[in-house]
Order: C-alpha cells, then structure tokens, then sequence
C-alpha cells in the first residue's frame, strides 16, 4: 500500500514528508523533485513569498544512488523565510510572545474555526499548517510518484481554463497541444489570447486589493483498463481522486470529464458509444466520461477539473471580529498572492500522480520495480487478448 504524511508550518523551519510502499528500483533524483518544485512556484499573480523561496528537497532516506530501496523515502524543504520567523514558531516555551498573537481571523480561512476547534488563542497556530505552502510537500512526494508512472508510459500534465472572469477557449486543441502551451503560459492557459486578458484581470485585481479564483483541468494519459473497482464505494478511483483533488487548500468544486455539463444534457449527447477494431481493441467514439466508467480507467485520457476559489487573504481585509474582545474590526493583512490557480494546477498533478501510483501498486504489486512491470505486461496481454 502507498501511503504518505505531511509535517511542518507554513513559516516554520522545514517541511517534511515520508511516503512508504515505493517499490524498489524507480529511478528518481533530487533533481527530478526540484523540477516540479519549480513548477508550483511559478505563475503570473504570485506574491513575494515566491521571490524569496527557491524550493530544494533533501532526500534523507529510502533512496541509494538515484534508486528507491523499497523502504519509506523521506523528503525535507527548508523554509528559507524560517529565520524572520524563528522565535515567533519557536518549539521553546522560553520564546513565547503573547503579544504578537493573531486575534483577528480572516473570512474565508482556517483561522476561527480551528481556533475554536483546537482552542486555541492564536490563529498562528492554525493559520500556519493550514496554509498552501503545506503542497510542496505533496508536490514532492508527487514527483516520486511520477518517476513510477513514468516507467509505465503514464504522462501527467495541467491547464487553466478559467481565471476570474476570464474563459479560454480550447476549440479542437490535441492534449499534446494543451501540455505545450500551457507550460509556455505565465498562467498556464493553452489560449494566448485568453492569457493575455487573464493576466490583465490579474493586474486589475491586484490594483483593487483583491484576489481571484479559476478552474484548472488535470489531464492523465497512458492509463491502462481497470485501476479501480466498481465493488465498494472506497475502491471507485474516480471518488479518490476527487476527494484527493478536493483536499488541495481553496478548492470549492470537482468535476470528471464533461462533469456538470452531463446533467444539462440528453443522455443521447453524453454516453461514450463503443467500437472495435483489430488494432485497437475496445474504444470509445468520445471522452465525456473523462476516462472513468463504474470507478474504474476505461483506458481513456483521465480529465479531471477543479474550482478554486479566490485567495481568502485580501490587501483591502473584509470585516471581521477579535476573538479577544468581540469587537468589529477589519481581517489581519498577511503577505499573499493575487491568484495561485496556476499554481494549484501543478499541486493538483502531483496529488493524482500518487493517487494513480497507489492504484497501479494495488492493482500490479510488487516489492520492486521490475517485478511490478511483469505483473502489469501479463495483465496487459491479457487485455489485448479479449
């Protein structure tokens, strides 16, 4: 079973992440987690957080000369912000300061709630751990994932396709096409037109104080038949991924495929009609399913959406209430972006890459790489043999 944990603040001094059950033999180095790293921290509309971290992972374990040993591989980040911080999130009880407590929470955050929940008497420490800063850890234990994917011909790639008020549109743009031009967008949009104007509602927004939201796509290709069960509701990979995606800090809505838009429309319009041909074996006419029949891949390109909403932390704070004194007052102002849906987009393929790592280790394991690969060629044979 593949598995992993989180740990660490937001401002604290390290974050850390050990996730078990990587087979033996997958290639990864420090490099290929850097890499996404990178990815999640750029993007048109991110704030000075980004100018002053430069994310780097230190594998301290589970990995020997650029191989997984088969044991658990844990994965450090330093905060290099962590020295501003370092009596304000200090361990030591000698460091307290009741006077920098945070007592205003922001609408739209973890901050009363948990507060309340874990009575608490400084949003710091909610605040901290809830932040996003907390998916370069998964973006990092992602980058493992995909190594594993990678040897199974499985390619995982994102694209904004709203921002703000802002919609691209894709017209009849191959997968290959969406990947490539996403990555050459500051905001990650395979439109350039509609980036164009995304980065102007940016801008507009960050002139008004304010923040804003979008919608992203993740799209999995390479996937074979059969990740999944139909049996028990826990066993639907199409639910684990939504729940997975559904995690990410700031998502309000999830959808597969054609998604909200199947209900709009006549079954006739919407249900993958199937074919077969010597070639190809079992296909679908369509993708409106988005990859999924019953919980289970159909063998078709996975599409999976999500809406984000806007950044809860605004230059011009909406009202709030100290938890202190029940008196009104204007939302603490802590250093934020404009927009992170670019962002969210690359945190979002690291977290399906270790939900389809964990179901391809479910369904082909092994203790090690090449004895997963055997699993998964007889299963495939077999397949094709239909």
């Amino acid at each position: 079973m593949l598995r992993y944990l989180t740990a660490g603040e937001s401002h604290g001094r390290c974050l850390t992440a050990i996730l078990e059950g990587m087979p033996a033999g997958v290639s990864v180095t420090e490099d290929d987690i850097n890499q996404e790293l990178g990815r999640r921290q750029k993007g048109y509309g991110r704030g000075a957080r980004m100018a002053i971290e430069s994310d780097r992972v230190q594998l301290t374990g589970g990995i020997r000369w650029g191989q997984t040993l088969g044991s658990p591989i844990a994965l450090t980040i330093q905060n290099k912000d962590w020295e501003k911080w370092e009596k304000l999130l200090s361990v030591r009880p000698e460091d307290r300061d009741e006077s920098r407590r945070v007592v205003r929470p922001r609408p739209g955050h973890a901050d009363l709630v948990g507060m309340l929940k874990y009575d608490r008497r400084d949003a710091q420490d909610i605040l901290d751990r809830a932040s996003a800063r907390e998916t370069a850890s998964r973006v990092a234990v992602g980058a493992v994932c995909r190594k594993l994917l990678e040897a199974f011909g499985i390619d995982i790639f994102s694209y904004v396709r709203e921002l703000g008020p802002v919609r691209a549109e894709l017209g009849a743009l191959s997968m290959k096409e969406r990947k490539e031009r996403a990555e050459a967008s500051e905001v990650r949009c395979p439109d350039p037109e509609a980036g164009r104007r995304m980065k102007g509602a940016i801008d507009a927004a960050k002139e008004a104080g304010d923040t804003l939201g979008g919608i992203y796509s993740v799209v999995i290709t390479g996937c074979p038949v059969g990740l999944g069960s139909h049996t028990h509701w826990d066993r639907k990979l199409e639910a684990r991924l939504c729940w997975a995606v559904m995690s990410i800090q700031a998502m309000k809505g999830v959808e597969i495929g054609l998604g909200f838009e199947m209900a709009r429309r006549p079954g006739s319009e919407v249900h993958d009609e199937l074919f077969y041909s010597r070639d190809r074996g079992f296909y679908r006419g369509t993708n409106n399913a988005g990859g999924f029949e019953g919980g289970m891949t159909t063998g078709e390109p996975i599409e999976i959406s999500a809406a984000m909403k806007p950044i809860s932390t605004l230059m011009k704070p909406l009202r709030s209430v100290n938890v202190e004194t029940k008196e009104p007052f204007q939302a603490e102002v802590i250093r934020s972006d404009v927009t992170a849906v670019p962002a969210a987009g690359v945190a979002a393929e690291a977290i399906a890459a270790f939900e389809i790592a964990s179901a391809m280790c479910e369904k082909f394991g092994g203790d090690s790489l090449g004895e997963m690969k055997e699993n998964y060629q007889r299963y495939v044979e077999r397949v094709r043999a239909r």
